[in-house]
């Protein structure tokens, strides 16, 4: 549904997005995720039109649009402030595209009543935007989008204006409407567990440049680079020397004490270093030495209650930290203190290289 063909953008001798290629396909859920000024949003606004890339190409459909102005594109966009008519009501702003394209009186009616039950504000219809919540405002400026029926539907952080509680109910409603509808979303965040709750695919972006485009499962659990590894969720990134290499696993040493089998799927094959990532709820904690591979010795340094879970710090013998998520399995009791010596298991599957780029 859309093609990004080696789009570079550049503002004076700032470079934006640099040489980004991109497939989405109908009916897919993608995320532009990456931290403030990484160029996710500049992205977006080239799909929409209110952007021209300086090299590359824009496609919609199987159509080169890249210069085609937003109005002849068949995209619609939720903005992070909504943009509703304060003077207009919750019908009027939703009928208002509509209305631009000239659609007949009776159409317009059952379409908006349409939109205005999917996103559940059946009741609001008189109310005006300021007498409305945030999460309602927000219903209003998807209903507005959706009721054009666009191809594309572009969201640029729609959600981050509301509470966590209920951000994370529309979490849920919005990733429900949009199976529902069957429309391609193309959505941008800076927050990684959000994209994580809503995509189907992810495309990590840093400093203008794709850094990973994979399913939320790989993103998470198989990172590709130091910068993924990091910027979704946590993880214990640690430089490792490479002690020997057996077909798809290798032995890594992580410090003097500590030697690994970690999967070798990314690791070159005359590397003699790797940089290892580590997720922490993948270290298992066990107060006697359990059997099997890839077990060594800690202290607990730190705990950090976190309601569901503990998140400790424990330090090997020579030094080595890392940091552990444990379950909170009851409100009286700890599995795990400060002073406690334990023994760290992990899979060798859960120790993934990846790139120092």
């Amino acid at each position: 549904m859309v093609e990004i063909r080696n789009v570079t953008k550049r503002f004076q001798s700032f470079v934006a997005v640099e040489n980004v290629s991109l497939t989405i396909a109908a009916g897919e859920f993608l995320t532009l995720l990456g931290p403030s000024g990484c160029g996710k949003t500049t992205l977006l606004r080239m799909i929409s039109g209110f952007e021209t890339p300086t090299e590359g190409s824009i496609w919609l459909d199987g159509q080169d649009v890249t210069h085609d102005p937003p109005y002849r594109r068949s995209v619609n966009q939720v903005f992070q402030s909504y943009a509703l008519f304060p003077h207009l009501n919750v019908s009027e702003n939703i009928a208002f595209g509509l209305q631009m394209q000239k659609a007949p009186k009776a159409e317009i009616a059952g379409r908006v009543a349409e939109a205005i039950s999917l996103v559940s504000l059946e009741g609001f219809e008189q109310r005006k935007p300021s007498q409305l919540s945030g999460g309602q405002r927000q219903r209003v400026a998807l209903a507005r989008a959706i009721v054009c029926r666009p191809k594309v539907l572009l969201l640029d952080e729609p959600l981050s204006a509301l509470d966590a509680k209920l951000r994370h109910q529309m979490q849920i409603e919005l990733k429900r409407l949009q199976k529902k509808l069957g429309i391609t979303f193309v959505f941008v965040t800076h927050d990684q567990e959000e994209a994580l709750t809503m995509s189907d695919r992810i495309a990590v972006i840093n400093k203008g440049r794709i850094e990973q485009l994979a399913g939320v499962s790989d993103i998470y659990h198989a990172p590709k680079t130091k910068f993924v590894a990091n910027f979704i969720g946590q993880a214990n990134i640690i430089d490792s020397q490479v002690v020997a290499r057996d077909g798809e696993r290798a032995t890594v040493k992580l410090a003097e004490d500590i030697e690994l089998i970690a999967s070798a799927q990314n690791l070159a094959d005359d590397a003699a270093s790797a940089l290892v990532s580590i997720r922490p709820e993948k270290i298992h904690l066990e107060p006697v030495r359990p059997e099997g591979e890839n077990v060594f010795e800690a202290e607990v340094i730190e705990e950090l209650f976190k309601g569901a879970i503990d998140q400790l710090l424990v330090r090997s013998k020579s030094g080595l930290e890392l940091t552990v998520v444990v379950a909170n399995e009851s409100a009286d009791e700890h599995a795990f203190h400060e002073g406690d010596m334990l023994f760290c298991r992990i899979h060798p599957n859960d120790i993934v290289v990846v790139s120092n780029d």
